[in-house]
């Protein structure tokens, strides 16, 4: 019966969902559900505060490796949550946006947050580099492909590609190096992404049918799930 229920319920939302696609006056039912489901996700956000401050704070209490740093989690959890509840700071009224110019919540996010967020992407273009010289490693013909194509669009962004292949006539213009990467970029690159997307658009279709018809029960915990 503890997995009837959610089951049966997830079946049928699932089916409704699918058949108000197909026949408009049941159009109406997602924006319903959508408004139901945007409920349901404010007590997931108590949940999920919840189960932040009990890990930390059995971290600390356990003085596991790293526990340092679940002071600063609690610490900027705690601040980020009495400045959003409290609107300290906010120029306006209650009814004032929680992230009105001026309020502690609006500071701390633009002076701290946006300022980490900025450090953590500059460091991405290291672990790119890196990431991009063991992958272009002509080690087999896909590889070399692969480094043959990402130097052709290299060169083909930067001035000195159009000089390397000014000399090649407009009859074979497809030849000069930024043509031939803005060519593999709306070819053969493009090609690549839309089957992606297309393996991509799959695998919803294939996860949502096992959800639907209750063979995968991951979502319902426990080891015989």
């Amino acid at each position: 019966m503890r997995q009837l229920v959610p089951l049966t319920i997830t079946f049928c939302v699932g089916t409704l969902l699918i058949v108000s696609v197909f026949i408009p006056p049941l159009g109406d039912l997602e924006r319903t559900f959508t408004l139901w489901f945007d409920i349901i996700a404010v007590f997931a956000f108590f949940l999920g505060g919840g189960n932040l401050l009990r890990v930390h704070i059995n971290k600390l209490r356990r003085r596991k490796t790293d526990w340092g740093f679940s002071i600063v989690t609690l610490a900027g959890f705690s601040t980020m949550l009495a400045a959003g509840l409290f609107k300290i700071g906010n120029p306006g009224d209650i009814a004032t946006a929680v992230d009105a110019p001026g309020s502690m919540f609006y500071t701390i996010f633009d002076s701290v947050v946006v300022p980490l967020g900025s450090t953590m992407y500059s460091l991405l273009a290291f672990f790119v580099a890196s990431a991009s010289y063991r992958a272009f490693r002509a080690k087999n013909r896909e590889a070399t492909l692969l480094l043959v194509a990402a130097f052709i669009i290299l060169l083909g962004r930067t001035p000195f590609g159009l000089m390397l292949t000014e000399w090649v006539p407009d009859s074979f213009s497809l030849l000069q190096i930024p043509n031939l990467a803005i060519w593999i970029m709306n070819s053969p690159n493009l090609a690549g992404q839309r089957a992606i997307m297309i393996g991509i658009g799959l695998g919803v279709i294939s996860m949502s049918l096992r959800l639907i018809l209750g063979i995968e029960r991951s979502y319902l915990g426990g080891d015989n799930a």
